[in-house]
């Protein structure tokens, strides 16, 4: 257990941070005062083996001011490439005043959460060596000079660099309602009531943004300043001096079959923020994730695994040793189901083929688990 507030001035942290080769650490983190709250993009150096200070020399590398500061956005996760930070400010608003005031008006926190797209959605992109934004646009950090339609998002795939732009892949819902369907009250519904609340809850899906970073007063209004070849997102600067992002599909027609796509892994010690071909995640045909995905952002293509009555666990990815490939290694999931008698199993799958490599079964009643991770 760690005491943030020993450290930093910030509350709480995300479930995703981001790590560097040499142990260097990146998350996010809210900070409230008298005029509002902000973003904070929190710095974590590598920690000594005999320190007892885990977070020891914290710092927060830059603060961001919400569009609205007495409603800044629920976020559960940010990217990160080489050299930038991309935070996201979504449309899925936290009422402070609501959230303080909940338990005297006795009623929940999540009451304060609300999915309002009447918000655009928008990119913070931040030098993690300097804090501060690209040059070309300030010194300071502006909000949100890339923007794009409203969507929510809880997972970012990956990030990385080319060509002068920010290339940003994650999984991306069209309404952000979700939240509010995972109540204790839903969640105890079975058979068709169960099946009610599914089919009101929005897919995810995979897409890629663009983000181009040398952006003036000279860069031409209307013109779509995406140079990347391999990629059909469009970036296209507005009279305002801001830039207008569409994304592209990084899955086939059809893809809805499969219930969408989200809880994405990559070969992450190799490829983060770096260009990538593959990643995986689990596919939901139901609440919780039926099967297991593996997605070529190239040719768009996928692999699937599945298995009636058998629900796995977000996919992680563990290279061979001083592999060559991007996708030589196994997929490991933990798998439960509610069937009698069934025991719950870890999962192992040959990340290239896709193909079940064997199973490790474990004779005891387990929760469905989301994230995972492998320590060697």
């Amino acid at each position: 257990q760690v005491d943030w507030s020993r450290f930093i001035a910030v509350n709480g942290a995300t479930a995703h941070p981001h790590y560097e080769a040499d142990g260097t650490t990146y998350n996010m983190g809210n900070s409230y005062g008298k005029h509002g709250s902000r973003y904070n993009i929190i710095q974590i150096p590598p920690q000594k083996s005999n320190s007892s200070d885990t977070l020891e020399g914290a710092k927060v590398l830059c603060s961001i001011a919400p569009v609205d500061k007495m409603k800044p956005s629920y976020y559960h996760s940010f990217g990160m490439s080489e050299n930038y930070i991309i935070f996201i400010e979504q449309p899925i608003k936290l009422n402070l005043l609501q959230i303080i005031t909940s338990k005297l008006r006795g009623e929940a926190i999540s009451d304060g959460i609300s999915w309002e797209p009447q918000y655009n959605t928008y990119f913070h992109v931040v030098n993690k060596h300097t804090g501060q934004a690209p040059l070309f646009w300030s010194l300071q950090v502006l909000p949100g000079q890339w923007y794009t339609k409203p969507f929510a998002v809880f997972h970012q795939i990956n990030a990385f660099e080319d060509d002068g732009c920010v290339v940003l892949d994650l999984c991306c819902q069209d309404d952000g309602t979700t939240l509010a369907m995972y109540k204790i009250q839903n969640l105890r519904k079975s058979g068709e009531g169960l099946d009610q609340v599914y089919e009101s809850i929005t897919r995810a899906f995979p897409r890629r943004f663009v983000l181009p970073l040398n952006v003036d007063a000279d860069t031409p209004v209307g013109k779509d300043l995406n140079p990347l070849p391999y990629t059909l997102a469009r970036a296209v600067k507005d009279a305002d001096g801001k830039v207008w992002c569409t994304h592209e599909n990084l899955h086939p027609e059809g893809f809805e079959k499969v219930g969408g796509l989200e809880f994405p892994q990559i070969n992450y010690w190799h490829y983060n923020g770096r260009r990538y071909r593959y990643f995986y995640g689990c596919g939901f045909r139901h609440l919780l994730g039926d099967s297991l995905i593996k997605v070529d952002v190239e040719t768009k293509n996928f692999k699937i695994w599945q298995e009636d009555g058998c629900y796995p666990s977000e996919p992680v990815f563990v290279p061979v040793p001083n592999a060559t490939a991007e996708d030589s290694g196994v997929i490991l999931s933990v798998v439960v189901s509610p069937t009698e008698n069934q025991s719950a199993f870890l999962l192992v799958l040959d990340a290239e083929t896709f193909r079940e490599l064997g199973r490790a079964e474990v004779g005891v009643q387990m929760p469905y688990g989301f994230h995972g991770i492998f320590t060697s």
